[in-house]
């Protein structure tokens, strides 16, 4: 009886996480295609509108440093449901905001609560699933995808019905309070259950562990700042080149969610099967080709469509199987979990300010060279990583052997 609980109470949470990461991918996937509409209504030009991406991220930064705290004192579920109800109130606030620094400032408090959801939901799953969390946290991440597809498809429906922006926010607010009253009714998991189902020899020594988490955290960095760029940017890219329309370039900003979205649902068998250092080898991979095919034809619209979708389907996957790459060698808890979001904080708080910069002073090529350069060195953190992670297994199989 006591088994049977335990798995019902796991589905319950896991279904929880699920949905609260759908409301997360909604509200990030929205800046972009309401970027023009947000710049109109505060009277401020798009290298000055794109400081509310760092106004987010600083508050990113901030709330999953506090959050990585109070997950080991407090139970999960509680902070979590509070935390979704305040980002609702900022999400509603949003499109009433008429002067730069008033947007900015709820910017600063929504990504705030943003970064306590992130550290706790990719915390509470890790100790929900101890055993395997791969193909959980591949799946965690598919439903984050999933709110980010379907984000700018409610606000170009949004905007054709009412011509007003703010309804499009209100639909997205509304849906938040549903998910917070289910994880209240949802007992939390325990910090101590991942520690419990980890053999003794998966733990690496302080410092091998702390560069490990280190080489993560500037991974993520780099990762998330040309996520949030791409998926940020490409509406005003391609409505600045003639390659589409305003209705048009929603749709296109859809595709790479949407493509992001499909990434992650493939990735969840992928994941129990494959070695992540082979799937994040192939996802790189797959980032430069797409971006390479965007930028060799940039006035031609047949190359965006297939590029956009297939940078998005190539970064599916790239955050959740770092972390998984470093769940597999060590116990993850939520002041350790924190460290990745500050980082991927800083990059969705730096790289997207660069590339408006960079977009409004020199052009719309030179925002996407930004990105690539980012992933280039992205990829030599990875070698760096992949070679930590090769010395803790080695050192894994000389415990083993003694």
């Amino acid at each position: 009886m006591k088994a049977k609980s335990t798995n019902t109470h796991q589905t319950l949470q896991t279904l929880g996480y699920f949905a609260l990461n759908i409301t997360l991918g909604l509200i990030s996937a929205a800046f972009g295609p309401t970027l023009p509409s947000l710049a109109e209504r505060t009277h401020t030009q798009m290298d000055q509108i794109g400081f509310i991406f760092t106004a987010r991220s600083i508050g990113v930064m901030l709330g999953a440093f506090q959050g990585g705290r109070v997950y080991d004192r407090i139970r999960g579920h509680p902070v979590v449901a509070a935390a979704l109800i305040f980002a609702a109130a900022m999400t509603m606030l949003i499109p009433l905001m008429r002067v730069l620094w008033l947007l900015a400032l709820v910017l600063l408090l929504l990504g705030t609560a943003e970064g306590i959801l992130n550290v706790g939901i990719n915390s509470l799953i890790i100790w929900a699933h101890p055993q395997q969390v791969g193909p959980f946290m591949n799946g965690l991440h598919f439903f984050f995808g999933l709110g980010s597809f379907l984000s700018p498809v409610i606000i170009a429906q949004a905007v054709l019905i009412s011509g007003d922006i703010t309804w499009a926010y209100a639909m997205l607010t509304v849906l938040m309070f549903p998910v917070a009253l289910w994880l209240l009714r949802v007992p939390s998991p325990l910090p101590n259950q991942a520690s419990q189902h980890r053999p003794a020899q998966t733990n690496p020594s302080r410092a091998t562990s702390q560069m490990l988490i280190i080489l993560v955290a500037l991974f993520l960095l780099l990762y998330v700042g040309a996520e949030i760029s791409f998926g940020g940017w490409i509406f005003t890219y391609a409505v600045a080149l003639d390659l589409s329309d305003s209705t048009t370039a929603a749709y296109l900003t859809s595709l790479f969610w949407g493509a992001l979205t499909l990434g992650r649902l493939l990735s969840i068998p992928i994941a129990a099967r494959s070695r992540p250092r082979s799937i994040l080898l192939i996802d790189l991979t797959g980032c430069f080709a797409s971006l390479g095919l965007i930028l060799a034809s940039p006035q031609i619209n047949a190359t965006i469509w297939p590029g956009t979708f297939g940078l998005g389907f190539s970064m599916a996957s790239i955050f959740p199987t770092a972390i998984a790459l470093v769940e597999r060698r060590m116990h993850l808890d939520s002041k350790t979990t924190r460290w990745f979001f500050v980082g991927a904080s800083i990059g969705g708080m730096t790289l997207p300010w660069l590339a408006g910069n960079l977009f409004e002073h020199i052009g719309p090529q030179a925002a996407m060279l930004a990105i690539v350069a980012d992933l280039l060195i992205a990829a030599a953190i990875l070698a760096a990583i992949l070679r930590c992670s090769a010395q803790i297994d080695e050192n894994n199989a000389l415990t083993t052997e003694q």
